[in-house]
């Protein structure tokens, strides 16, 4: 065989060799591929987005429920002088629906919420982020504290941990969680406002219809109508308060709005 031969055909021995080894790395993963650089970078992009407040919202966001409430109201027609307009002044009932918030805090199926989103209540659907849905009872109900306990049935359910509301800091970080404006957004995922606490120990008269709020949270975190029930939790994602309601004369937020502490919640829970 000439000489030019057998280089050509050591060549092509050389060349198959490589290509064979080159099939066999990649098919043993050996090899970093295009698109695993690309999910490296993603994943440390991520990372570098992570703050404690996100980890906090990722600790209890899967805890928070909207509390979806049918009440049965009476309501009478307004005064005419046409025949069948005689039958207005006779009450009718009509079904109402209303939204709130709340959070499961114990993995049996207990959920707090404030008593106000829940009176009434001819029935009472939570809705997890997850989009399960769950047939809510009433267990027990505090009006003068503003505190309710509701109990639904359901397998691996998610619960938020308490923390304790004695030694709040002014001025430390308060992330509110809840379902404002629920039905227009028709999303069970909670909404996430960040703020700090604005005060301790607020107190307020008690109001007509009995209730008593003493040594309320406040806070500037953004809390809007279906905020009620919702959870206020710290750095830590640990819950301190229960979102109850707001100073605003709109009815929406004006960076003014109080919550019910956890140490009282969690007194009254017990004993409801």
């Amino acid at each position: 065989m000439k000489p030019g031969s057998i280089l050509i055909l050591v060549l092509a021995v050389l060349i198959l060799n490589a290509g064979i080894t080159l099939v066999l790395l990649n098919q043993k993963n050996i090899l970093p591929q295009p698109d695993t650089k690309r999910e490296v970078a993603s994943r440390a992009e991520a990372a570098s987005r992570e703050t404690t407040i996100t980890t906090a919202v990722e600790a209890v966001e899967p805890a928070v429920v909207s509390v979806n409430v049918t009440k049965t109201e009476l309501v009478r027609g307004s005064r005419s002088f046409g025949f069948f307009d005689f039958f207005d002044f006779f009450p009718m009932e009509r079904q109402v629906q209303s939204i709130g918030s709340g959070v499961i805090y114990d993995k049996r199926g207990f959920i707090v919420t404030n008593a106000h989103v829940v009176s009434g209540a001819t029935e009472i659907t939570i809705v997890l982020p997850d989009k399960r849905e769950f047939s809510a009872r009433v267990i027990g109900a505090d009006d003068q504290h503003d505190i309710a306990k509701l109990k639904i049935e359901g397998n691996n359910l998610p619960a938020a941990n308490f923390g304790n509301s004695k030694n709040l800091i002014i001025g430390e970080w308060a992330i509110a969680l809840g379902n404002p404006y629920g039905f227009l957004m028709n999303d069970s995922k909670p909404s996430v406002s960040v703020g700090v606490i604005s005060a301790v120990g607020r107190s307020f008269a008690p109001r007509r219809d009995g209730r008593t709020y003493r040594n309320m949270i406040q806070t500037d975190a953004a809390v809007n109508p279906g905020n009620s029930g919702g959870p206020l939790v710290n750095i830590k994602g640990e819950v301190i308060g229960i979102n109850t309601f707001i100073f605003s004369e709109s009815g929406g937020n004006i960076g003014i709005g109080f919550a019910l502490p956890i140490d009282t919640v969690r007194e009254v829970l017990e004993r409801i």
